[in-house]
Protein backbone atom coordinates (compact mmCIF):
# COMPACT_ATOMS: atom_id res chain seq x y z
CA UNK A 1 0.00 0.00 0.00
CA UNK A 2 2.82 2.29 1.05
CA UNK A 3 4.48 1.66 -2.79
CA UNK A 4 0.86 2.24 -4.31
CA UNK A 5 0.54 5.59 -2.21
CA UNK A 6 4.51 6.77 -2.92
CA UNK A 7 3.68 5.98 -6.86
CA UNK A 8 0.72 8.07 -7.21
CA UNK A 9 1.99 11.07 -5.12
CA UNK A 10 5.01 10.97 -7.48
CA UNK A 11 2.32 11.42 -10.15
CA UNK A 12 0.02 13.39 -8.35
CA UNK A 13 3.17 15.83 -7.32
CA UNK A 14 4.32 15.89 -11.45
CA UNK A 15 0.72 17.02 -12.66
CA UNK A 16 1.19 19.50 -10.19
CA UNK A 17 4.43 20.80 -11.40
CA UNK A 18 3.39 20.35 -15.43
CA UNK A 19 0.45 22.59 -14.69
CA UNK A 20 2.52 25.11 -12.78
CA UNK A 21 4.55 25.09 -15.71
CA UNK A 22 2.10 25.61 -18.00
CA UNK A 23 0.59 28.54 -15.96
CA UNK A 24 3.91 30.05 -15.84
CA UNK A 25 4.66 29.73 -19.65
CA UNK A 26 1.10 30.95 -20.07
CA UNK A 27 1.42 34.08 -17.69
CA UNK A 28 4.46 34.84 -19.23
CA UNK A 29 2.89 35.21 -23.01
CA UNK A 30 -0.46 37.17 -21.40
CA UNK A 31 2.72 39.69 -20.18
CA UNK A 32 4.13 39.61 -23.37
CA UNK A 33 1.32 40.44 -25.51
CA UNK A 34 -0.08 42.74 -22.96
CA UNK A 35 3.27 44.84 -23.76
CA UNK A 36 3.43 44.59 -27.17
CA UNK A 37 -0.62 45.75 -27.12
CA UNK A 38 0.38 48.15 -24.94
CA UNK A 39 3.46 49.45 -27.04
CA UNK A 40 1.27 49.57 -30.19
CA UNK A 41 -1.79 51.64 -28.42
CA UNK A 42 0.73 53.77 -27.69
CA UNK A 43 2.15 54.67 -30.81
CA UNK A 44 -1.13 54.47 -32.34
CA UNK A 45 -2.09 57.08 -29.46
CA UNK A 46 0.37 59.46 -31.02
CA UNK A 47 0.00 59.30 -34.27
CA UNK A 48 -3.29 61.04 -34.56
CA UNK A 49 -1.83 64.17 -32.07
CA UNK A 50 1.00 64.42 -34.73
CA UNK A 51 -1.45 64.25 -37.58
CA UNK A 52 -3.89 67.03 -35.38
CA UNK A 53 -0.70 69.51 -35.26
CA UNK A 54 0.24 69.02 -39.04
CA UNK A 55 -3.40 69.39 -39.75
CA UNK A 56 -3.58 72.68 -37.59
CA UNK A 57 -0.42 74.02 -39.44
CA UNK A 58 -1.71 73.75 -42.81
CA UNK A 59 -4.74 75.46 -41.96
CA UNK A 60 -2.84 78.44 -40.16
CA UNK A 61 -2.87 81.29 -42.65
CA UNK A 62 0.54 82.93 -43.94
CA UNK A 63 1.18 86.30 -42.99
CA UNK A 64 0.10 88.73 -45.55
CA UNK A 65 3.18 90.45 -47.12
CA UNK A 66 3.69 93.79 -46.36
CA UNK A 67 2.71 97.03 -49.27
CA UNK A 68 5.94 98.92 -47.67
CA UNK A 69 9.01 98.79 -49.64
CA UNK A 70 12.64 98.48 -48.83
CA UNK A 71 14.24 101.71 -47.41
CA UNK A 72 14.70 104.28 -49.71
CA UNK A 73 17.12 106.49 -49.76
CA UNK A 74 15.09 109.68 -49.67
CA UNK A 75 18.28 112.06 -49.84
CA UNK A 76 19.07 110.44 -53.36
CA UNK A 77 15.82 110.53 -54.20
CA UNK A 78 15.48 114.08 -54.05
CA UNK A 79 18.21 115.37 -55.56
CA UNK A 80 18.00 113.69 -58.27
CA UNK A 81 14.17 114.55 -58.76
CA UNK A 82 13.92 117.87 -61.23
CA UNK A 83 10.60 118.83 -59.56
CA UNK A 84 13.05 119.80 -56.73
CA UNK A 85 13.93 123.25 -56.70
CA UNK A 86 17.71 123.89 -56.50
CA UNK A 87 17.12 126.03 -53.18
CA UNK A 88 15.51 123.01 -51.52
CA UNK A 89 18.44 120.71 -52.88
CA UNK A 90 21.66 123.35 -51.85
CA UNK A 91 19.69 122.82 -48.32
CA UNK A 92 20.04 119.25 -48.44
CA UNK A 93 23.22 118.89 -46.75
CA UNK A 94 24.48 116.84 -44.22
CA UNK A 95 24.04 118.28 -40.64
CA UNK A 96 26.68 115.87 -38.40
CA UNK A 97 28.62 113.34 -40.68
CA UNK A 98 26.57 111.79 -42.66
CA UNK A 99 23.05 112.74 -41.11
CA UNK A 100 21.17 114.60 -43.45
CA UNK A 101 17.96 116.19 -42.22
CA UNK A 102 15.10 114.38 -44.30
CA UNK A 103 12.17 113.16 -42.39
CA UNK A 104 10.69 109.77 -44.09
CA UNK A 105 7.38 108.01 -44.16
CA UNK A 106 5.11 105.23 -46.00
CA UNK A 107 1.84 104.85 -46.04
CA UNK A 108 -1.19 104.03 -48.78
CA UNK A 109 -2.18 107.36 -50.12
CA UNK A 110 -2.60 106.92 -54.09
CA UNK A 111 -3.42 103.23 -53.56
CA UNK A 112 -0.78 101.85 -55.63
CA UNK A 113 0.38 98.19 -55.30
CA UNK A 114 3.70 99.89 -53.13
CA UNK A 115 3.00 102.35 -49.88
CA UNK A 116 3.92 106.19 -50.90
CA UNK A 117 7.19 107.74 -49.95
CA UNK A 118 6.52 111.10 -48.13
CA UNK A 119 9.87 113.07 -47.54
CA UNK A 120 10.13 116.34 -45.44
CA UNK A 121 13.25 118.55 -45.87
CA UNK A 122 14.48 120.76 -42.91
CA UNK A 123 17.17 122.76 -41.93
CA UNK A 124 19.95 122.02 -39.33
CA UNK A 125 19.79 124.24 -37.09
CA UNK A 126 16.36 124.76 -36.26
CA UNK A 127 14.37 122.14 -38.35
CA UNK A 128 12.38 123.85 -40.48
CA UNK A 129 10.71 122.10 -43.02
CA UNK A 130 11.64 123.55 -46.52
CA UNK A 131 10.11 121.46 -48.43
CA UNK A 132 7.70 118.20 -48.92
CA UNK A 133 7.50 115.77 -51.64
CA UNK A 134 5.07 112.30 -52.40
CA UNK A 135 6.77 110.00 -54.26
CA UNK A 136 4.39 106.91 -55.82
CA UNK A 137 6.49 103.50 -57.01
CA UNK A 138 5.76 103.38 -60.60
CA UNK A 139 7.26 100.72 -62.86
CA UNK A 140 9.96 99.57 -60.46
CA UNK A 141 10.67 103.11 -59.97
CA UNK A 142 9.47 106.88 -57.97
CA UNK A 143 7.30 109.94 -59.80
CA UNK A 144 7.07 112.62 -57.87
CA UNK A 145 3.18 113.35 -57.28
CA UNK A 146 2.95 116.36 -55.19
CA UNK A 147 5.47 118.99 -53.67
CA UNK A 148 4.84 121.62 -51.43
CA UNK A 149 7.83 124.21 -51.26
CA UNK A 150 6.22 127.23 -49.29
CA UNK A 151 8.96 127.65 -46.22
CA UNK A 152 7.98 126.46 -43.64
CA UNK A 153 6.23 123.26 -44.52
CA UNK A 154 5.30 120.03 -43.04
CA UNK A 155 3.37 117.14 -44.59
CA UNK A 156 2.30 113.97 -42.67
CA UNK A 157 0.09 110.86 -43.57
CA UNK A 158 -3.26 110.67 -41.78
CA UNK A 159 -5.19 107.64 -42.26
CA UNK A 160 -5.10 107.69 -45.80
CA UNK A 161 -4.67 111.63 -46.60
CA UNK A 162 -2.13 113.80 -47.10
CA UNK A 163 -2.18 116.64 -44.80
CA UNK A 164 0.42 119.47 -44.96
CA UNK A 165 0.68 122.08 -42.12
CA UNK A 166 2.56 125.51 -43.37
CA UNK A 167 3.01 128.18 -40.37
CA UNK A 168 2.59 131.29 -40.48
CA UNK A 169 4.40 134.13 -39.30
CA UNK A 170 3.79 138.32 -38.44
CA UNK A 171 6.12 140.49 -39.00
CA UNK A 172 8.60 140.65 -36.19
CA UNK A 173 8.07 137.10 -35.31
CA UNK A 174 10.58 134.61 -34.75
CA UNK A 175 11.28 131.55 -36.68
CA UNK A 176 10.97 129.81 -33.37
CA UNK A 177 7.45 131.61 -32.46
CA UNK A 178 5.11 131.68 -36.02
CA UNK A 179 1.29 133.20 -34.88
CA UNK A 180 -0.31 130.26 -36.58
CA UNK A 181 -0.75 127.58 -38.71
CA UNK A 182 -2.95 126.43 -41.90
CA UNK A 183 -3.76 122.73 -42.12
CA UNK A 184 -4.54 121.44 -45.34
CA UNK A 185 -5.71 117.98 -46.09
CA UNK A 186 -5.39 116.39 -49.23
CA UNK A 187 -6.84 113.30 -50.85
CA UNK A 188 -6.16 111.37 -54.04
CA UNK A 189 -8.65 111.65 -56.48
CA UNK A 190 -8.85 110.59 -60.36
CA UNK A 191 -4.37 110.59 -60.46
CA UNK A 192 -3.88 113.64 -58.08
CA UNK A 193 -4.13 114.84 -54.73
CA UNK A 194 -7.35 117.18 -54.57
CA UNK A 195 -7.56 119.90 -51.57
CA UNK A 196 -10.49 118.86 -49.63
CA UNK A 197 -10.43 120.55 -45.96
CA UNK A 198 -8.09 123.94 -44.66
CA UNK A 199 -8.46 125.08 -41.67
CA UNK A 200 -6.12 127.89 -39.65
CA UNK A 201 -4.98 127.92 -36.06
CA UNK A 202 -3.75 131.16 -34.34
CA UNK A 203 -1.50 130.78 -31.43
CA UNK A 204 -1.82 131.94 -28.25
CA UNK A 205 1.13 134.51 -27.46
CA UNK A 206 3.31 133.29 -24.56
CA UNK A 207 2.65 136.19 -21.85
CA UNK A 208 6.13 137.25 -20.01
CA UNK A 209 7.22 136.78 -16.72
CA UNK A 210 5.10 139.45 -14.00
CA UNK A 211 7.87 141.69 -12.54
CA UNK A 212 8.49 140.70 -8.73
CA UNK A 213 6.96 143.48 -6.48
CA UNK A 214 9.86 144.93 -4.64
CA UNK A 215 9.53 144.48 -0.71
CA UNK A 216 8.77 146.94 1.64
CA UNK A 217 11.75 148.32 2.89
Amino acid sequence: MRGLTGEGSARTRGGIQAVSTALAVLTALALFVSACGAGGTGARDEGPAHSDSVAGAAVTPSAAPSKTPDTVDAVRLVKDDPKVSPEVKRELKPCVADEYPVDVSYGDLTGGAADDVVVNVLTCGDAVGVGSYVYREQDGSYENVFKAEETPVYAEIDRGDLVVTKQVYEKGDPVSSPSGENVITYRWVSGRFDEKYRTHNDYGKVVGDTPTPESAS
